[in-house]
Parts: C-alpha cells; structure tokens; sequence
C-alpha cells in the first residue's frame, strides 16, 4: 500500500513538471505576449518575465516592441520635370499595439515594406529633380505622412523616414556640372565688375586729391620706385619727371632787366665791330657850321663837311 502511495506521488510529481514545462513561458523585456486560446485573442497581453499558459488549449505569440530597420529597394521614376531617376531610402518603425499588429495584418513588415515602396515612387513623381536634391526635409515629412496613414490601422507607428541616395544619368550630370559651372563664372564676373567699380570710384578720389597737392604725385612716384626697386631681378629706368622741372624753374632766380643790357651795348660798340671782322672808320662828329648855322642831323651820302667826296677805301672798287 504504501509503495503503491509512493508510486502515485512520484507519477503526480513528474506530471505535475511535466506540465509546469509544457506550460511555462517566458518573456523578454521588449517583447510582448499575445495568448490564443482555441483560437481566440485573450484580452490580456503578457508583460515581460515569466508567464504560464494552458499546455494545448493556449498559444503564445510573441511580438518584438523594438524600433525596426526597414531598407527601401531602390525604386526608379520619372520626376516632374521628365528626369529619370533611382532612388533609395529607410523607414524606422516600430509596433504600439501588438494586437492590431498580429490581428489587423498579416505581416506588418511586408506591409510596410511595400507601402513605402508605393509612397516613394508617388513622392518620386509629384516632385521636381531640384526638390529631390535639395529639398529633403520636406520630402521626408511628406514621405512620412504617407506611410504612416495606413500602418497607424496595423498597429505600427512610422519613427522616422530618410531618402538615402538619388542616382542621376551621367547625361544629367554632366549637364548640371556644366550649370554650376557656369554659374560661378557669372558670380566671379559680377564680383570683378564691382571690383573693378569701386577701385575707380577710389582711384578718381586719389586723382583729385593729386590735382591739389602735386607733391603728393612725387611722393606715389617714389613709393612705386620703391616697390619696383625692391625686385632685383629687373631694371629700374626712372623717368625725370616734367613737375620738377617746373619746381626747379620756379625755384630759379628772376633774370636781369632788358634796358641793362642794351645800354652796355651802346657804351662799349667795339665788341661788335670786332665781331663784324670789319675796318670801318668812325663817323665824325656833326658840330656847328663856320658860318655858324646849325647842320643836319645827318649828311648826304658820298659827302664831307666841305663838300668833297670821301676818300676811297680799301672795300670799295676804284675807277
């Protein structure tokens, strides 16, 4: 009797674990458990840690509570403004409600997967090549919005979405290079026009201050032979500048009076006799007549005060 007692609480005890083993569970701490009895979703959701369930009458689903990675294949479309182009992106989600997620869709990984597929390729299409390439924010919010309109019914819950990469044709390319391109050369004109402007603008300002101090220009002119000269490798050839000369005239003394000149002239005529080279005789003097009365000025040529020819000279040619 009692080894027969003994026996039954043997065969109780190894039931009893066996049972407990079947029965057991355990979930993680970002997991959430989902019991199927016969079939039927349980209202109660299991929490993290060590739960039991009822061996072939209930069934544990277990849902992953993580932010989840989802890459986006790259899709190609046509933008806009007729440009061909690929383009990738990734979606973060992550699940809110495991019962809508397990209950309302059948794989809310897939479903998400295509949906984003579906809105890049919408987005693809409502935005122009420039938007794609510069205006990301915005596209990623409406991208965003897209996605998360339906999956808020799955029980997911879009985190974030990112465009990752934009593929162009080479012809796209180099065409774009060669706007930029152009581009910078118009802005490099536009900024070596006001360049060229501005220093006018000063060099007209220098000019006038120049005009009213001439000293000024000599100092520039000695500053530039300065920095000429500072190179060895060159020579120097300096002009003499046509204000210093006029500086030099002013500064010179005023020359004497003309009346000086040509008195001495009258005192002293034997330089210039000496200088004709000639041997004429001095004219006599005109004085008052024997007769007493007043003579002229100047006598008939060929005549004497006695009324006789002159003698010949060694000059003139004789009869």
């Amino acid at each position: 009797m009692v080894e027969e007692l003994l026996t039954a609480v043997i065969a109780a005890g190894v039931g009893a674990g066996v049972y407990v083993a079947t029965a057991a569970r355990v979930v993680k701490q970002y997991e959430r458990g989902l019991v199927f009895r016969f079939g039927r979703l349980r209202d109660e959701i299991r929490g993290p840690g060590f739960t039991v369930i009822v061996p072939g009458m209930d069934r544990l689903r277990k849902v992953n509570m993580q932010i989840v990675t989802l890459p986006v294949p790259a899709q190609e479309g046509i933008t806009r403004d007729n440009v061909t182009v690929r383009v990738d992106a990734v979606v973060y989600f992550k699940v809110v409600d495991p019962a809508n997620a397990i209950v309302a869709v059948e794989d809310y990984r897939f479903a998400v997967s295509q949906m984003a597929q579906t809105s890049l390729r919408s987005i693809i299409g409502k935005s122009d090549l420039d938007d794609l390439l510069s205006n990301r924010e915005m596209l990623n919010q409406g991208l965003e919005l897209m996605i998360d309109s339906p999956a808020v019914g799955w029980g997911v819950q879009i985190d974030r979405v990112e465009i990752k990469d934009v593929s162009l044709p080479e012809t796209m390319k180099r065409s774009m290079a060669r706007q930029a391109e152009a581009d910078r050369e118009r802005r490099a004109r536009v900024i070596n026009a006001d360049a060229e402007l501005q220093a006018s603008h000063k060099l007209a300002e220098a000019a006038a201050v120049m005009s009213d101090q001439p000293a000024a220009l000599q100092l520039r002119l000695l500053q530039t032979v300065v920095a000429v000269a500072a190179e060895k490798n060159s020579t120097l050839v300096l002009p003499f500048p046509v204000e210093l000369l006029r500086f030099l005239e002013r500064a010179a003394p005023p020359p004497a009076s003309d009346a000086a000149p040509s008195s001495a002239r009258a005192a002293d005529p034997a330089p210039e006799q000496a200088a004709l080279g000639t041997d004429q005789p001095e004219p006599p003097a005109v004085g008052p007549a024997p007769d007493g009365s007043e003579l002229p000025d100047a006598l008939p040529p060929g005549l004497t005060l006695d009324g006789t020819p002159p003698p010949p000279t060694r000059d003139s040619p004789r009869d």
